[in-house]
């Protein structure tokens, strides 16, 4: 113990590690928010590019199979399920499917002059249906199954 001004203190060796310790929890801060934004960003892009590309067939002894919505579909759910993964949080998992959400169901809405960009087919269903349901299901699973990390400190 030393005294300086009559105050007490405890006297610790200097170290860089003690100095880099708050920068660098700022730094993995900021790498966190912006993991998170870029998961909300892929899921809006995936919704924007889906909702432009969701009618590609496939014919199939005279059934058309929707190849594209349900491929649509599939992205979505591994996006939830992965950024949940890889985030070892539920809202790793959410973000993207609230961005799919925005840009898919926003692009549905008709405009002044009556057109809309996903179309009342059996593509545009199963891709906003289909996409709609994999998204929740992403959802469920990062809340219900997100890994539990031992000695992570927040």
């Amino acid at each position: 113990m030393s005294r300086e001004g009559g105050n007490e203190r405890c006297v610790r060796a200097y170290s860089l590690l003690c100095v880099e310790g708050g920068q660098t929890r700022q730094r993995r801060q900021i790498g966190v928010v912006a993991a998170y934004a870029a998961l909300f960003v892929l899921g809006v892009m995936e919704g924007l590019i889906g909702s432009f590309q969701f009618s590609h067939s496939l014919v199939v002894a005279r059934h058309v199979i929707p190849v594209a919505s349900l491929a649509f579909c599939a992205l979505i759910l591994a996006t939830s399920l992965l950024g949940a993964a890889g985030m070892g949080t539920a809202l790793g998992g959410l973000l993207p499917a609230i961005g799919w959400m925005a840009a898919a169901f926003l692009l549905t809405l008709p405009t002044a002059a009556g057109s809309v960009i996903v179309t009342n087919t059996a593509a545009g269903e199963w891709y906003l249906y289909g996409g709609a349901v994999c998204a929740a299901i992403g959802v469920v699973a990062s809340f219900r199954y997100r890994p539990r990390r031992s000695g992570d400190i927040r």
